[in-house]
């Protein structure tokens, strides 16, 4: 995109300069005595004068016909998975960048082909009109020539990049086929070495071969054929929205303008307008675009047949979980960063099943993975006595962790956040949580609300087990979730109190009046602290201590009362 950039920047400027130069006539209005159509242009509208009629049909002709330039909108449905957070702020700034791209680039040239381009020899250059703009800027040749070898390099890297997201592209929705039960789960097994699902994306690049054979690289015959499914994937889209506001009306991250309320019943009008022009460019396509509609509709049919008998056979022999993910066991006797690919200091997220993940979704709220990296991490608990070693990866990872992990990766996705994926086997919850958190070298460990245990007890039992850990024991902060989307967090090894207002204007009116009573000595706030906890580590070590725990339960008691008068 950077040198595309630059040769759009360096295109525009010096086509602005030709036309300083040597001057220029706008391109006709759309009248209709002005409107001309090439022999290929009008297709079944040819045998009918509806063309020199109505200008707005010759219109909606030229706007299908520069559906090409669409193609950037069209690739965001493609790779939406990949797009970072905040998705949608992240998806209207790229919409943006490519309308920008669309209106200057794409269409600028078309009017500075028309302005610059001599009229007698501008019908040579339709196939490739940057390539012919080049040859007419005001300048020397040679340096024309070294532009145009450039144009040739940036036309090399956009169409590579085409392909590639094309391949992306037909990947997800041929593995969302397949996890509908339509295709075999044969296609998503992940290839052992690189977890891509390589069968299908084989399967892709052969077709996509294919078809470059089959067409003899014809580049108007491909490109009618591209505008056939984009247009009427857009307009799918367009119904389908349009169709969810009536089936599951509601609040929604982003609504399209215009709606009118009449009544209780909402109409869409931006929607529906957006849906009946996309039709009207469809329709206008099928009439004019014969060679891409016949054959356009022969590969929808012909897949169609496809899909319809291997769904047949596929939920003939599909089990009960071919929608889930598909996931490689990579076994290993320890977690550790470098088996994970994570960075020290990572949040160590503990997902006990896939309908108690509200921690998961409370820490990629927050947390901004390109900083801190988070590590979900399911325990497989063992029964009384049984050893580690005698789990193999197919029972360590049975279908309950496929649905579990199917889930997390679905909440990362949707917020655009990466969430690295653990498996453990397990005799005691807190002694694996912690040692799983020493050895992965995690800063946080988030969990949630334990259904059988109080809040208290958790933490008390964690900060044994944590006591329990072998030396160097790191400092953790442990957080529990609730469903409500409350939350406690605890600190683990030593670590600085946290201290009330109420605390800390006791600490300082202790302060105050022992100061003036030791003048002119010096004292400061932590020297009463550090004198408060060896008087009371003596009294704890002699014949006090009874009395002093007797004390601090009253305290307590009476905090938690305090609590609990509150309104």
């Amino acid at each position: 995109m950077y040198v595309t950039t630059v040769m759009v920047v360096v295109m525009i400027a010096w086509c602005c300069y030709t036309l300083w130069v040597r001057g220029a006539h706008l391109p006709p209005w759309p009248h209709l005595s002005n409107l001309t159509y090439s022999p290929n242009a009008l297709g079944w509208l040819s045998r009918t004068r509806l063309p020199y009629t109505f200008a707005f049909v010759g219109i909606l002709i030229g706007l299908g016909h520069s559906v090409l330039a669409m193609s950037g909108e069209e690739t965001m449905a493609q790779v939406y998975r990949e797009i970072e957070h905040p998705k949608l702020r992240n998806l209207k700034k790229a919409s943006v960048v490519i309308f920008l791209y669309s209106l200057i680039f794409t269409a600028g040239v078309a009017f500075f082909s028309v302005m610059i381009v001599p009229d007698s020899v501008r019908h040579n250059f339709f196939d490739n009109p940057i390539g012919g703009l080049t040859m007419y800027l005001a300048g020397p040749l040679t340096l024309k020539l070294a532009f145009r070898a450039f144009v040739v390099v940036v036309a090399v890297l956009m169409l590579a990049g085409a392909v590639n997201t094309a391949i992306v592209g037909s990947n997800g929705v041929l593995n969302r086929v397949s996890e509908d039960g339509i295709l075999p789960d044969w296609f998503r097994r992940p290839h052992k070495r690189f977890g891509t699902s390589y069968r299908v994306l084989n399967l892709v690049v052969g077709l996509q071969l294919l078809t470059i054979i089959l067409s003899g690289g014809n580049i108007l015959l491909l490109g009618e054929a591209y505008a056939f499914g984009v247009m009427w994937s857009f307009a799918m889209k367009g119904l389908a929205v349009l169709v969810l506001r009536y089936k599951q009306p509601g609040k929604r991250e982003f609504r399209v303008p215009l709606n009118l309320k009449i009544g209780g019943v909402e109409i869409p009008v931006g929607l529906g307008l957006i849906t009946l022009v996309l039709f009207a460019l469809c329709i206008m396509n099928l009439l004019t675009k014969q060679v891409a509609t016949i054959s356009g509709a022969a590969f929808t049919l012909v897949f169609f047949a496809v899909f319809v008998v291997s769904e047949h056979v596929t939920r003939k022999r599909a089990g009960a979980h071919a929608d889930l993910d598909q996931f490689n066991v990579e076994p290993g006797e320890d977690l550790t960063p470098e088996a994970l690919g994570v960075r020290s200091g990572n949040i160590l997220v503990m997902a006990r099943n896939y309908n108690t993940l509200y921690n998961l979704r409370a820490v990629l709220d927050r947390i901004d993975t390109r900083r801190q990296d988070i590590v979900v991490l399911h325990l497989r608990f063992l029964a009384r006595g049984a050893g580690e070693s005698e789990l193999s990866p197919e029972q360590l990872f049975s279908s309950e962790e496929q649905e579990l992990f199917t889930r997390a990766l679905g909440l990362a996705e949707k917020k655009g956040k990466t969430v690295h994926l653990a498996v453990a086997a397990a005799n005691e919850k807190w002694d694996a949580i912690l040692r799983a958190a020493q050895s992965l070298e995690s800063s946080t460990v988030v969990l949630g609300a334990s259904p059988n245990n109080p809040i208290a007890e958790e933490a008390r039992v964690a900060g044994l087990a944590w006591e329990r850990l072998a030396d160097p024991k790191p400092q953790l902060t442990l957080e529990i979730h609730f469903p409500t989307g409350q939350e406690h967090v605890f600190y683990l090894g030593p670590h600085s109190p946290h201290l009330t207002p109420k605390e800390i204007d006791l600490l300082h009116s202790i302060w105050l009046e022992v100061s003036c009573d030791l003048a002119p000595e010096e004292i400061h706030h932590h020297d009463v602290v550090h004198f408060a906890l060896d008087e009371l580590r003596l009294e704890l070590d002699n014949s006090e201590r009874e009395r002093v725990v007797r004390r601090l339960r009253a305290h307590l008691q009476e905090i938690k009362d305090r609590r609990i008068a509150q309104p």
